[in-house]
């Protein structure tokens, strides 16, 4: 493609070297580019593309786009695109080189801070079912790690591919780290959705208002808007939460046409995404659930869902990520006490964080819940079965398979429940910056043949 087509409706640009010249590829990442493509310089949360350059050049490729003055010694090599902003720069290269695939469909945009994903599945489901060719990303289907909303660049890939395939519509989560990262800037909407807002992510955004006015800038700059209501007449799920994720669902494809009727029909064939209520079945007589929820308002709603529906005991296994909100710690420790009757503290990706001292600033909550009783793993049968007292136990327990299995194996009687919070869907635990395979769903399955999970690093 001609340099000058990939620079359609960038403004404020000035070309060092000849602009008539032949681009083969496009890349925002110095490892990926080839030999004739371009280089887009972006700078991130740790990381300057522009120190890249050099490497890139190396490479071979034909262009560099960056918004810093370039050095004689690259525009000896290169064609250099000095911008005013890159991010701004990617979003229109990356529209552009893939034949701008947003204009073609009708894009829904999901953004929130609980419900996203299930929201997300939700449309998509009924849309499909409905007969319309639609396409889906979300932080389940791509690209399971730790990232709810692809880059610039493989968003209008995806996109592409859903055009190329005859897709009508496309259904996009959206997270506030992508919105603010300008992964979805040039896209072109349909329809906005917010599910909800609630204090989350406050380690990036530093405060609330930030956070909200950066998904409040997302919906409001689309012309049809759904802002999802804290009721609902929907019951066809289990828990409030899920049902106001169907609202949401059902308000989005109004907006696009389908009735009210059809999608409440259409939804009773949904089944929640994997890591949402997600039921592990068992024959020991206690009922096993994995869920996504990882913020305070999710816990709180979950377990106080869990705890409507079991018979005996409720038991939490929860941690917190390390390199995130540290302020949500000791309240999710509180909530979880406060509703659970017995909280297993374990790891959560603690990142470059120690995991011990993350439970800490767990346990400083669940300290403040009446008749809370820490107890060691080693003296729990002594110390729960000879105690008169109602107390609401909690332990802690580093490694999550360890914790897993304890709650399994040691704490789960008939009649009880177990809830496996945090992870959902997730495939990896990280640890120091290296992702390890790992699976709640897994950690479970091998718990209840007696053996523990274990993550060797």
């Amino acid at each position: 493609m001609k340099l000058e087509r990939l620079l359609k409706n960038l403004k404020d640009y000035k070309i060092y070297g000849r602009e008539n010249i032949d681009v083969l590829s496009v890349s925002d990442d110095s490892r990926n580019v080839k030999k004739g493509g371009l280089f887009i310089a972006v700078k991130g949360l740790t990381t300057d593309g522009h120190s890249y350059i050099p490497q890139a050049i190396e490479k071979g490729v034909r262009v560099i786009v960056g918004d810093k003055k370039p050095s004689d010694k690259w525009i000896r090599h290169v064609t250099y695109v000095e911008v005013g902003n890159s991010k701004n720069a990617l979003a229109v290269i990356a529209k552009n080189w893939f034949g701008n695939p947003s204009s073609k469909l009708k894009v829904i945009g999901v953004t929130g801070t609980k419900g996203k994903t299930t929201t997300t599945h939700m449309i998509f489901h009924i849309l499909a079912v409905s007969g319309k060719r639609v396409g889906l990303i979300s932080s389940i289907t791509y690209p399971g790690l730790h990232v709810t909303t692809p880059d610039c660049l493989e968003l209008n890939k995806k996109l592409k591919e859903m055009v190329d395939e005859g897709s009508m519509y496309a259904v996009i989560e959206v997270s506030s780290h992508g919105i603010d990262q300008g992964r979805v800037a040039g896209l072109m909407f349909e329809v906005g959705v917010l599910t909800n807002i609630a204090p989350e992510h406050l380690d990036y955004h530093k405060t609330f208002a930030r956070y909200k006015k950066t998904k409040m800038d997302f919906v409001n700059s689309i012309g049809k808007q759904v802002i999802c209501p804290k009721d609902t007449d929907i019951d066809i799920f289990p828990g409030k939460f899920n049902n106001l994720n169907a609202e949401a669902a059902v308000l989005a494809v109004q907006k696009l046409g389908i009735s009210r009727q059809n999608a409440l029909k259409h939804l009773r064939s949904f089944k929640l995404p994997r890591g949402r209520l997600e039921e592990i079945k068992n024959k020991k007589g206690f009922r096993i659930f994995v869920d996504f929820a990882h913020t305070t308002d999710s816990l709180e709603q979950v377990l106080t869902y869990l705890k409507t529906k079991t018979q005996g005991n409720l038991i939490a296994v929860f941690g917190c990520a390390g390199e995130r909100d540290v302020t949500k710690r000791s309240l999710m420790g509180e909530v979880s006490v406060k509703i659970a009757d017995t909280t297993v503290l374990t790891a959560e990706d603690p990142r470059s964080e120690d995991v011990n001292l993350i439970i800490e600033q767990i346990v400083e909550g669940a300290k403040k819940v009446l008749n809370s009783k820490e107890i060691n793993i080693n003296n729990f049968h002594t110390i729960m079965r000879s105690s008169n007292a109602k107390y609401k136990y909690y332990f802690r327990i580093p490694e999550r398979g360890e914790a897993i299995s304890f709650a399994i194996q040691k704490l789960a009687k008939r009649g009880d429940t177990v809830v496996i919070c945090g992870k959902g869907h997730e495939k990896s635990m990280c640890y120091s910056g290296v992702e390890y395979p790992w699976s709640d769903q897994e950690a479970v399955k091998v718990a209840l043949k007696g053996g523990t999970k274990k993550i060797k690093r």
